[in-house]
């Protein structure tokens, strides 16, 4: 069978409830909504570690954090581990890796696997980003989110046509600090974007590692906001008038993401190529919108670990179907390699996803999934370091780590917590359950499984302490 073409878009914390697929009741995607009807939406696909360059290097290795190297945002990604845009590349296609990067820069930490790659450094900059060209540094003029897509199909163009292609297309939109191109920038101008349900979150029954995170709506800085608070607001006042700035620039580097994407569909269509194109639009994570009170992600909680995954294939996937089979970034590179028809090395730790794709999940797919969350007490978040398991209706985490870090103005140690929610019950995780006698037998066998699971993964498990 022919090998088909893959095209891989990957936005950066674009969050599934911003996406009209996914019922958004914020905005609209309708061009990244052309995928999901055109193809599957996976209702349940999450991320291993929710941060951004750990869960590239799972999507790049088909690895857990603790096997690919990269359990923050501080660890550079070794290039010379297998990746599947190398396996790719030797099984005849032609590789293209082209935006955001943030694995590194220089020696081993360089895009490898790709016949060309042009990348932006670090998180780079929304207008005039400066890039690095196959080891060149170069600036270009124009709105990130444009130029990425501008260089994407200019390589399109010039591609060796007798090859299949993959081409990586990510974006650093919609990341802090959320700054919209020309086109969108007064999009929302006279609305007020709704509030979640858990916009007020006490964290009443939760972990301290919810009450000391500091990423609340009113952490935002003047940069985020694009301006000081008005003078006179009440701290309720300022609260939403930061979540209003935050949201609308946020929801404006969607916009600005959308109709990019629009042009990618567009070019595969006016060239002949859809049918045979494999095409994703996924996030590297997933984001709070103001859940929980929250901005950022980090946290196990489902805003932060979900992460959209709309795949459209016409030779294989039949059009608007819907799977809430559990899938995971881990999964992303053994799925390209059996599309294809290339093996996949014994170590990589996902499951090719192409039978659910087909609509015939296999009997004995997974349950339940593995989280784990390393960056414990970072600079700018104060999240504890974590790790847990997701099952259909359960989710029970850890905060194992009984480090002693800064809170306030004062140095506490902290004690490991345990969260357990049921979220048939509770969906927005609102009411931890753990220690609740009724859930003791559930907490009991939830912990089992999540051994189970950590020992499957080759992760080393931290002292449990109730």
């Amino acid at each position: 069978m022919k090998q088909p073409n893959i095209l891989f878009i990957m936005s950066d914390d674009h969050a599934s409830h911003a996406m009209s697929c996914y019922g958004s009741k914020i905005n609209a995607t309708p061009h990244i909504d052309r995928i999901a009807s055109e193809g599957m939406l996976f209702e349940n696909c999450f991320c291993t570690n929710s941060i951004c360059s750990p869960s590239r290097a799972a999507i790049l290795t088909g690895k857990y954090n603790h096997l690919n190297g990269v359990k923050s945002i501080d660890e550079p990604f070794d290039g010379k581990q297998t990746t599947f845009p190398k396996l790719l590349q030797e099984g005849g296609y032609q590789t293209a890796m082209v935006g955001k990067w943030h694995l590194g820069h220089g020696g081993d930490a360089d895009p490898t696997g790709f016949d060309y790659w042009n990348v932006i450094i670090g998180q780079g900059d929304y207008y005039n980003p400066t890039f690095i060209e196959m080891g060149e540094q170069k600036q270009y003029n124009g709105y990130v989110t444009n130029v990425i897509t501008d260089h994407c199909l200019d390589w399109l163009e010039k591609r060796d046509q007798s090859k299949p292609f993959m081409l990586m297309c990510h974006h650093k939109a919609p990341h802090r600090p959320w700054v919209p191109d020309n086109k969108h920038k007064n999009m929302y101008e006279d609305v007020d974007i709704p509030e979640p349900e858990t916009f007020y979150d006490d964290y009443a029954t939760r972990s301290q590692a919810a009450v000391q995170a500091n990423m609340r709506i009113e952490d935002l800085r003047e940069s985020d906001v694009k301006g000081k608070t008005p003078d006179g607001l009440t701290p309720l006042e300022e609260k939403k008038w930061k979540y209003q700035r935050y949201m609308k620039d946020y929801l404006r580097c969607v916009a600005s993401i959308d109709d990019n994407v629009g042009r990618l569909l567009d070019y595969l269509e006016d060239e002949g190529l859809a049918e045979d194109t494999i095409v994703i639009y996924t996030s590297d994570q997933g984001f709070f919108l103001g859940d929980h009170g929250w901005f950022d992600k980090r946290f196990m909680y489902e805003e932060s670990l979900r992460m959209p995954f709309v795949v459209k294939y016409p030779r294989e996937i039949r059009q608007g179907s819907v799977t809430d089979a559990m899938s995971l970034n881990v999964d992303f590179a053994q799925t390209f390699l059996d599309y294809a028809g290339i093996p996949a090395p014994s170590d990589m730790q996902g499951r090719s996803l192409r039978n659910v794709l087909q609509g015939d999940t296999p009997q004995d797919w997974r349950t339940s999934m593995y989280y784990r969350y390393w960056m414990h007490l970072d600079d700018h978040h104060n999240v504890y370091s974590h790790y847990g398991i997701r099952t259909h209706r359960y989710k029970l985490i850890y905060y194992y780590a009984e480090a002693l870090g800064t809170m306030g103005s004062k140095e506490e140690t902290r004690p490991p917590e345990w969260e357990l929610f049921d979220l048939e019950q509770d969906r927005f995780e609102m009411n931890n359950m753990y220690g609740n006698p009724e859930y003791a037998d559930l907490a009991a066998q939830l912990k089992k499984e999540l051994a189970a699971l950590q020992l499957d993964v080759l992760d080393e498990p931290v002292k449990q302490i109730e």
